[in-house]
C-alpha cells in the first residue's frame, strides 16, 4: 500500500533494541484489555524490543517462572475481538507487602525487564508507582542477599512505568474514557432495548441496577442514551423528598400515554445523608405509591463480558502503541504516566496526579460536597449530567422563558444511527429555551412541499434508541427549490434551521473465518470517497489491508499486499481480512481484488467476498451515537438560541453574517462552530470530503499491527501534561473517537 508522507519526525529515531518491556493486566477485567496487550506486544516487537507477558497480574510477577513468558507476534493473534484478558488478572495481597515486591523485582531483573506497561485501575497503577519508587532500594537489598550481582544495580537502575486505565466504571480522573467503558455501555443498552419491548407490552416499570460502586458514569450515560425517566448516582444524590418527585414524574409520563417507565440505579447510589438507595427500595416505593407493575433487573457481571466494542478496540490499540512510545522516550527522571485520548489526540498524564484527583472525588463524596465531586469527575461527566437533567425533566410552562422564535429541525442526506437522538435533543432543548419547534419531514424535498408541523415534547419520547430517521430524509439538494423553501419559511415564520445530516460489521465475518484455516475475506464498506469506515473498521477488526481513495494505490501495492499476506499464512495458521472503500478506485474493484487474491493465494489460502451495503446504515444506534447525537444537538440548539437573541432587532431576526450559519463538529480536542463559508477552503466538493483527514494518521498504525514495515508519525504523539480540574470550555472528548 502507498506510503504516507515522511517529512515529519518518525519513530525510527526511537529504537527499542536492547530494551525489555513487560505487559500485565491487573484488577478487574475489562473488554478491550486484549486489544491493548496485542498493541503493546506488536509495537514493542516492531521497534526491536523484547516483550514479555506477565500472566495473572501482580501475582504472576511475584511468582515468576512460567508466569513471565516472552511474547511473539503470533501469540497475540486472534485476540483482538476476545473479551476479558487472555493473560489473566488476579488480586495479589503478597505484592502489597515489601517481601512480595522484593520477589517481583528479582523476577524482573533476572529477565532484564525494566519497562512495565500496566493495564488496570487506580489500585493497580498506584501499586506500580510504589514499586517504581522502591526499585533502587529493592535492587540494593537483592545484592545484599546475594540474589543478583552488584553491577545489576547500575545496569537496571530505573524501572519505567506507563499505565493504561482498564475499568468499565470510567472512574479514573484525567482520562475521558477508560478501556471497557464503551463495551459495558453496549451491554447495558442491549438489555434496556430488550426490556423496553416487554415493558411496553405489559405497561411495566423497570428498575435497572448497573455497576458503579463509587462512580455513576455507566448509570448516567445509559440513562442519557435510553431516555430513562429517572437516574440515581453516587456523585449527585437526589434532594430530600425525591421519592415524591420521582413518583410524580412517572405518573405524569404515564398520563401522556407512555406505556413504560425506566429507572436506572448505580449500585453505589446514595441519598443526601449517605444512606444507600437500592434497586429493591426503588421498586417497593413505586409499587407502594403508584401501584405500577414494577420489576427489578440487576445486570451484574454481564456488563464486563462479551466482545469489546469497536471504540474500545481502537482506544486500546492506540493507547498500547502510545504506551510503547512513552516507554521508549522515558528517562530516569520521567514520572510514571498514564496514556489516554482527549478528543482524537493522545495525551500523557502523571500517574499519581490522576490517582490523587480520583481520591479527591471520593473524599468530596464522603464529605457530602456533591457539586464539587461532579466537577472533579471532569467536564464530560458534568455535561452528561446537565444534558440529562435538561432532557429528562420538563419544566412547567410558567417557568419557561418567553420566546417568539420558531425553529425547524430536519434530516438530510443518508440515514444514520443517532439522528433520532439528535432530533429528540434539539426539540426538547428548544422547548426548554421557550421556542416553538417544527419538524420537517423528508429533508429539503419535504421542506419545499410544505411537510412541516409543530412537534411537542412528548412527540419525541422513545426516539433515542430508534435507528434510521423517523422524520424521513432524502438526498434532495435545496438549490433548485430555494424560492419554495423560502416561501415555506415565511408561511411558518421560521427563524432558524437545525439541519442534521451528512454532506448533503466486519468483526463477525472475521470470526466466521476463525473456524477455518487460511481464509481471507474481501469486504467492501460504504463511505463514498471517504475512507474513514474502512480504516477504523480495519484497525478495530485487525485487518491486513484497507484500500481507500485518500491513499492512492496501484497494482504493485496490491501485489505486495498479497505476497505479505501469503507469507503470513505460510508461517502460522492465520485468518485474513481485507477492506475496500466503495469508491477507492474505479478500476481496482472489489471483484478485481477478490479475483487477484484468489489467484495469487492458490495453495495457501482461499477467499470470500462480502459487500456490506446498506446494512451499515441500519440497526439501533450504539450508546456512542446516542450520546453523541444527544449532546451535540443540545449544544447546537443552545447556540441557535444565543444567535437568535443576538440578531433579533425591531421584531426581526437579521441573520446576515457568516457566523450565523455554522457547522458544529469536533476539531482536535474541542467541539467547534465553524462558519459554513469557511469550509469552502477546507473541502473537496467533487468528492465530498475534507481536504485534510485527521484519521489518516491511524493508517500506519493499522499497517504496523498487521506486520508491515512502514513509518509512524510521532510528531502528534502525547506529551506529558498536568491534570486540570476543568478542560477548555468547549471540550467534551467523550464524544469523539
Amino acid at each position: 500500500m502507498a506510503q504516507p508522507d515522511t517529512k515529519k519526525i518518525f519513530f525510527e529515531n526511537l529504537s527499542g533494541a536492547g530494551k525489555a518491556i513487560a505487559v500485565l493486566t491487573s484488577g478487574g477485567d475489562a473488554q478491550g484489555m486484549n486489544a491493548a496487550v496485542r498493541a503493546v506486544v506488536r509495537m514493542g516487537l516492531y521497534v526491536g524490543a523484547k516483550v514479555y507477558f506477565i500472566r495473572e497480574g501482580y501475582q504472576g510477577m511475584v511468582d515468576g517462572g512460567e508466569n513471565i513468558k516472552e511474547a511473539t507476534w503470533e501469540s497475540v493473534s486472534s485476540m483482538l475481538q476476545v473479551g476479558g484478558t487472555v493473560i489473566g488478572s488476579a488480586r495479589c495481597k503478597e505484592f502489597r507487602t515489601h517481601e512480595g515486591r522484593l520477589k517481583a523485582a528479582l523476577n524482573l531483573v533476572t529477565l532484564g525487564i525494566t519497562n512495565l506497561c500496566v493495564i488496570g485501575g487506580d489500585g493497580s497503577l498506584t501499586g506500580a508507582n510504589l514499586f517504581r519508587e522502591e526499585w533502587s532500594g529493592l535492587l540494593t537489598e537483592l545484592v545484599e542477599q546475594g540474589s543478583i550481582e552488584p553491577q545489576s544495580v547500575q545496569t537496571y537502575s530505573a524501572l519505567h512505568i506507563v499505565g493504561m486505565v482498564g475499568s468499565i466504571d470510567n472512574d479514573f480522573c484525567g482520562t475521558d474514557m477508560t478501556i471497557g467503558t464503551d463495551s459495558a455501555l453496549h451491554r447495558i443498552i442491549e438489555v434496556v432495548d430488550a426490556i423496553m419491548t416487554t415493558a411496553q407490552s405489559h405497561q411495566r416499570t423497570f428498575v435497572l441496577e448497573v455497576m458503579g460502586r463509587h462512580c455513576g458514569y455507566l448509570a448516567l450515560v445509559s440513562a442519557l442514551a435510553c431516555g430513562a425517566d429517572w437516574v440515581l448516582i453516587p456523585e449527585m444524590p437526589p434532594d430530600d423528598g425525591w421519592e415524591e418527585k420521582m413518583c410524580e414524574k412517572l405518573s405524569a409520563t404515564r398520563s401522556r400515554g407512555t406505556r413504560l417507565n425506566i429507572i436506572i440505579v448505580a449500585e453505589g447510589a446514595i441519598d443526601r445523608h449517605g444512606k444507600a438507595i437500592t434497586s429493591s427500595y426503588v421498586k417497593d416505593l413505586v409499587v407502594r405509591c403508584l401501584g405500577f407493575d414494577t420489576r427489578v433487573t440487576i445486570l451484574g457481571h454481564v456488563q464486563r463480558g462479551g466482545t469489546p466494542s469497536a471504540f474500545d478496540r481502537i482506544l486500546a490499540s492506540r493507547m498500547g502503541v502510545e504506551a510503547v512510545l512513552a516507554l521508549l522516550e522515558t528517562t530516569a527522571n520521567t514520572p510514571a504516566c498514564v496514556v489516554s485520548l482527549c478528543g482524537n489526540q493522545s495525551v500523557r498524564l502523571p500517574l499519581m496526579e490522576c490517582v490523587q484527583m480520583t481520591q479527591e472525588v471520593q473524599k468530596a463524596m464522603d464529605e457530602k460536597r456533591f457539586e464539587e465531586a461532579v466537577k472533579l469527575r471532569g467536564r464530560s461527566f458534568e455535561n452528561n449530567l446537565k444534558t440529562y437533567k435538561l432532557l429528562a425533566h420538563r419544566k412547567p410552562e410558567s417557568e419557561l422563558p418567553q420566546s417568539n422564535f420558531n425553529v425547524a429541525v430536519l434530516n438530510v442526506g443518508a440515514p444514520a444511527a443517532g439522528m433520532n437522538a439528535a432530533v429528540r435533543s434539539a426539540v426538547r432543548v428548544g422547548i426548554t429555551e421557550g421556542h416553538k419547534m417544527f419538524a420537517v419531514s423528508d429533508g429539503f424535498e419535504g421542506f419545499y412541499k410544505g411537510q412541516i408541523k409543530e412537534i411537542k415534547w412528548a412527540d419525541v419520547g422513545g426516539w433515542t434508541g430508534q435507528g434510521g430517521s423517523l422524520l424521513g430524509t432524502k438526498r434532495t439538494l435545496p438549490a433548485k427549490h430555494v424560492g419554495k423553501i423560502a416561501e415555506q419559511m415565511r408561511m411558518h415564520n421560521i427563524n432558524a434551521l437545525l439541519v442534521i445530516g451528512g454532506f448533503e460489521t466486519c468483526d463477525r465475518i472475521k470470526q466466521s473465518a476463525s473456524g477455518t484455516k487460511r481464509r481471507v475475506f474481501i469486504i467492501e464498506t460504504m463511505g463514498g470517497y471517504c475512507g474513514y469506515l474502512a480504516t477504523v473498521a480495519g484497525l478495530a477488526a485487525g485487518a491486513d489491508a484497507a484500500y481507500i481513495y485518500e491513499e492512492p494505490f496501484d497494482i504493485r501495492d496490491l501485489q505486495a499486499n498479497v505476497e505479505h499476506l501469503t507469507e503470513k499464512m505460510k508461517t502460522s495458521i492465520q485468518r485474513g481480512l481485507v477492506l475496500r472503500n466503495e469508491n477507492c478506485n474505479d478500476n481496482y474493484t472489489t471483484d478485481f481484488i477478490y479475483q487477484l487474491y484468489t489467484e495469487e493465494g492458490k495453495g495457501v489460502f482461499d477467499c470470500r467476498k462480502n459487500v456490506l451495503g446498506h446494512m451499515q446504515q441500519g440497526g439501533a444506534p450504539s450508546p456512542f451515537d446516542r450520546n453523541f447525537g444527544t449532546k451535540i444537538s443540545a449544544k447546537a440548539m443552545q447556540w441557535v438560541t444565543k444567535k437568535l437573541r443576538e440578531t433579533f432587532r425591531q421584531g426581526r431576526v437579521f441573520a446576515n453574517t457568516d457566523d450565523t450559519c455554522c457547522l458544529l463538529g469536533m476539531r482536535r480536542r474541542a467541539l467547534v462552530f465553524q462558519p459554513v463559508l469557511q469550509l469552502k477552503e477546507d473541502t473537496d466538493f467533487v468528492h465530498r470530503i475534507p481536504k485534510e483527514q485527521w484519521w489518516l494518521k491511524l493508517r500506519p498504525l493499522m499497517k504496523i499491527l498487521a506486520k508491515y514495515k512502514t513509518s509512524y508519525d510521532v510528531s502528534d504523539s502525547g506529551q506529558l501534561e498536568h491534570v486540570v480540574h476543568n478542560r477548555p470550555k468547549d471540550t467534551d472528548a467523550s464524544v469523539a473517537m
